[in-house]
C-alpha cells in the first residue's frame, strides 16, 4: 500500500507541476454551450491544460472549480460510448458541490465516469506561477 501511495502522490504532483509551467486554457466558461451539443450547458469552467495532449488529440481536459487554492482534489475517469474512447479530466480548485457536479455531468447519456479522490495533503503551496486558471 505505501507503494501505491507514493505512485499517487507522484502522479497528482506530476499533473500540478504540468499546470504551473504551462497554464490552463478555459475555453468552455461556466453557462456555455458546448460546440457540437448546444443542448449541453458547462456547469464549471473547463478547458485544457496548455502544451499537453490526451488521447483524443488535444489538451488534457480540466474542470476549473469554485475552490481557493485547492489544486488537484481528483480526476473523472470517463468513457464516452459514442466515441468510443476514453480520457483523464482533472479536477482543480474543486469544491465538493463542483465535484458532484462535473461527476453527474459526465455520467450523461452515452459518456459515463468514475471519481478517483486525491487524498488530502497536510499542506500544500500551489500558486501556480503566474498562470491563472
Amino acid at each position: 500500500m505505501k507503494n501505491d501511495d507514493a505512485n499517487t502522490n507522484r502522479f497528482f504532483e506530476s499533473l500540478e507541476k504540468v499546470i504551473r509551467e504551462n497554464g490552463v486554457t478555459i475555453d468552455r466558461p461556466k453557462g456555455s454551450a458546448h460546440p457540437r451539443f448546444l443542448d449541453l450547458i458547462y456547469p464549471i469552467d473547463y478547458g485544457y491544460v496548455n502544451e499537453t495532449r490526451s488521447q483524443d488529440g488535444q489538451g488534457i481536459d480540466i474542470f476549473s472549480g469554485d475552490g481557493e487554492s485547492l489544486g488537484i482534489v481528483g480526476i473523472i475517469c470517463s468513457f464516452d460510448g459514442m466515441k468510443k474512447d476514453s480520457e483523464v479530466k482533472i479536477l482543480y480548485n474543486c469544491t465538493e458541490e463542483n465535484i458532484q457536479t462535473a461527476i453527474k455531468m459526465m455520467n450523461n447519456g452515452p459518456m459515463c465516469g468514475i471519481l478517483v479522490r486525491r487524498k488530502k495533503q497536510k499542506s500544500r503551496n500551489l500558486r501556480n506561477s503566474g498562470n491563472s486558471v
